[in-house]
């Protein structure tokens, strides 16, 4: 099995889940308990034992009341045992159904009001079989026997290994992170080394600070016995971006070199969207057991200093070697998915297919338009169009792998219904800023692109997120007359699409109904009916057929 087909496999069992529980409408859906507040801030501080693959800790959760409650929900794995909860120093009674905990209050907060509760507890929390696709802790050791450790959490969710509200609706607006190993080893998280302090009984705290709102699966652990080295990004502006990286030892000389892909991708994402969106938390790449994964400002790098995915290349292309596929992919995420975020779990296209893009975005940057779109196309043997890219809100789903390769064909599709790069460029920029920072769903993705592009583009966004199918273009010749319909699931699809005749381009705005264009001989042009037919699908993510 080749080891695309392996991350195939692995990343979206869930994917094509056709039936929901009660497990999943409790991490899904907004039920009254937690609708009712708005978390600001978590205080995390857990004890890491290593060698019994334990946790002990706990967190704080600071939160505004958006309605009176007097019963809240917040999320932890029922394997964690909760010790107790405390209401400012007094304890409060819990029940617990799946990961669902619901805390009740001796009597009612008030809208509006600032409250916080404290969540103690321990326990071995799931561990992950191939991380990062199926979640949980990764326990791993190092060519030296040295404890090596992480979590990666987005499809399983955060609460696998803390008490949070863990709803992708509601970030933090910031994290403090104090985590405790035994000395000698490193706890690398999201934000800035605030404190470090070496404890009487064997271990070493490290506390972190995160400055800006964060996705609850973005919130990250490592631990191992790193080697730190930094460097300095310089904006266009003037300002200095710190890069930190946390490699192990061995590995100096290795990352030190493949690193250097990092200021000029900075670069590049921020001339097409902006700065990097986490300033003042900085810029980490930390070394980890598994792939990667996008944490906010500590990206998990495990690519193994290859070039490509794992030293292959998905497209099958070759441009796909010319970069660190986890470096550029990752560090796209934290402009499509942890700055501009998706609402919920099943809106999840609007971080992978944007990011997706950004590769070839990239490859623009760096080798130029032709092969940038050359990279794009490399992605269309790989969908499956197994199950839509949107399922089911409300029951913490996400859709098909497609939503990354189809999903980005898709934005390349609108690119050139665009058919400008001037106006491309510019409302692309437009949208991340206009997003930035905020949990956004599909409508106002729709509602941003018909505003700025002037068209009706929800059937084509419908037809591509929530069908198998992609459009078919469909075509006669025949007695000096072309006739051109789109065949499609979504029945008022309409989208301008560039076809030749020989080496003549035109332009033809089909829709679902069939269209005729009459050759008048007389004029010179039935000669074209003569022509080679072809339809740019380098430029159009459909299928074309001759009726």
């Amino acid at each position: 099995m080749n080891k695309f087909w392996l991350f195939v496999f692995f990343t979206f069992p869930l994917g094509i889940k056709a039936q929901f529980t009660r497990k999943d409408s409790l991490l899904g859906y907004l039920y009254p308990a937690r609708a009712c507040y708005d978390v600001k801030y978590y205080d995390l501080q857990l004890r890491i034992n290593p060698e019994k693959k334990f946790i002990s800790g706990q967190n704080t959760i600071i939160y505004t009341l958006t309605q009176d409650a007097q019963e809240i929900q917040i999320d932890l794995a029922p394997e964690l045992q909760i010790k107790k909860i405390l209401w400012g120093k007094k304890s409060v009674p819990f029940k617990r159904e799946e990961r669902a905990v619901r805390v009740r209050f001796s009597k009612r907060q008030r809208k509006g009001s600032t409250e916080k509760v404290t969540i103690i507890y321990e326990g071995t929390p799931q561990e992950a079989k191939k991380a990062p696709w199926d979640g949980g802790f990764v326990w791993q050791k190092d060519k030296q026997s040295n404890p090596w450790i992480g979590v990666a959490c987005q499809n399983v969710g955060a609460s696998v290994w803390f008490p949070n509200k863990d709803h992708w609706s509601d970030k933090p607006d910031s994290v403090k992170l104090t985590y405790e190993v035994p000395s000698g080893l490193v706890a690398v998280a999201n934000g800035n080394l605030i404190k470090t302090e070496t404890l009487s009984d064997g271990y070493a705290r490290y506390v972190w600070k995160v400055s800006y709102p964060i996705n609850n699966y973005n919130i990250t652990l490592n631990v191992a016995k790193y080697s730190h080295f930094t460097d300095t990004y310089t904006a266009q502006d003037g300002s200095k971006l710190a890069l930190d990286y946390y490699v192990l030892p061995e590995n100096v000389e290795k990352a030190q070199k493949q690193f250097e892909q990092v200021k000029p991708m900075l670069a590049c994402y921020e001339k097409l969207f902006d700065k990097y969106p986490f300033w003042n938390d900085g810029f980490a790449l930390v070394e980890t057991p598994y792939l990667g994964m996008e944490h906010q400002g500590a990206i998990a790098y495990g690519n193994k200093y290859l070039q490509g995915y794992l030293g292959g290349d998905l497209t099958s292309t070759g441009i796909g070697k010319l970069f660190d596929f986890i470096i550029i992919h990752e560090t796209g995420h934290e402009y499509w998915g942890n700055s501009v975020s998706a609402d919920e779990r099943a809106e999840m296209w609007i971080h992978e297919a944007f990011c997706t893009y950004t590769e070839a975005l990239y490859v623009e940057c760096m080798w130029g338009k032709a092969k940038a779109f050359e990279y794009a196309n490399g992605w269309k043997k790989i969908i499956q169009n197994d199950v839509p890219i949107v399922p089911p809100r409300h029951v913490n789903q996400e859709g098909s792998s497609d939503m990354y390769f189809k999903g980005a064909l898709m934005i390349h599709t609108l690119r050139n219904i665009i058919n400008s790069d001037d106006k491309w460029f510019a409302y692309l920029k437009e949208f991340y800023q206009t997003f930035k920072g905020k949990n956004t769903n599909t409508d106002e993705v729709v509602a941003f692109w018909n505003k700025k592009t002037g068209l009706e583009l929800r059937p084509f966004f419908t037809q591509y997120l929530k069908f198998l199918q992609i459009p078919t273009f469909e075509y006669k010749i025949e007695g000096g007359k072309f006739q051109y319909r789109f065949k499609a699931d979504v029945k008022d699809f309409r989208m301008p699409i560039v076809v030749k005749f020989g080496s003549t381009e035109m332009i033809l705005n089909a829709s679902t109904e069939w269209e005729t264009i009459i050759f008048d001989a007389r004029g010179g042009n039935n000669s074209l009916l003569n022509e080679p037919f072809s339809v740019r699908t380098d430029l159009f993510f459909v299928n074309v057929e001759r009726k």
